[in-house]
């Protein structure tokens, strides 16, 4: 990479910087447990996880490394803006990989296609996908998937979040009660089936240090 190349990155990515950071959180807090027992998934949701963490690892944290090590070479390193820009990315995405590895070491893939029998069948576990509504007559359909998978634009909630647990092992016609941060409200089941649960793939977020790099 040019020297003029990279100082153009260094700039425009400071610019973008909301946008990156906005590829990177829509994802669970990094202050979740990472790898505390089953990190219950579904497959759509591990691809997402490995392909993030591939980008991060050969393509993000390369083009930063090569960002740091120009920018040291410019003078004071504790004067120096451009450094302590890149290093503190780095270091962000060091902390992302690290979390990365650790939820793909604990994934637990459950297959919402898979063949199921007997109650698995007709009762509301992982990666059921439930029509119900509310005591107002609101019908609300969700997908129940990970914690790594949560998407509230296509109504997929994680199976340990509070509407979650309510659904749990609840069958088609089953009142349940969900305790609400405004208190409890009670809401009936009118179907549960299991299908292709569609995760959002993972993209490269614009501004990235890699995009910056290619421009």
């Amino acid at each position: 990479m040019r020297v003029g190349r990279i100082a153009k990155s260094v700039q425009e990515l400071r610019s973008e910087n909301k946008d990156v950071r906005k590829g990177f959180t829509r994802r669970p807090q990094e202050s979740e447990p990472a790898a505390q027992g089953k990190n219950y998934i579904t497959p759509g949701g591990l691809q997402r996880l490995k392909e993030e963490h591939w980008f991060l690892l050969t393509k993000d944290r390369p083009a930063v490394a090569e960002v740091v090590a120009w920018a040291a070479s410019n003078g004071d390193r504790s004067e120096n803006a451009d450094y302590q820009y890149a290093k503190r990315r780095l270091r962000q995405i060091d902390g992302r990989i690290r979390f990365l590895s650790k939820r793909i070491e604990a994934a637990e893939v459950v297959d919402p296609e898979a063949p199921r029998t007997g109650l698995r069948a007709t009762k509301v576990f992982f990666g059921a996908t439930v029509l119900y509504a509310n005591a107002a007559g609101v019908e609300r359909e969700v997908s129940i998937v990970g914690t790594d998978e949560v998407d509230l634009d296509r109504n997929h909630i994680s199976w340990v979040s509070p509407l979650g647990r309510a659904l749990m092992r609840s069958s088609e016609g089953d009142s349940v009660v969900l305790e609400a941060p405004g208190g409890k409200e009670q809401l009936t089941v009118f179907k549960v089936r299991y299908e292709r649960i569609d995760v959002e793939p993972f993209r490269e977020p614009i501004g990235s240090y890699s995009a910056a790099k290619q421009s």
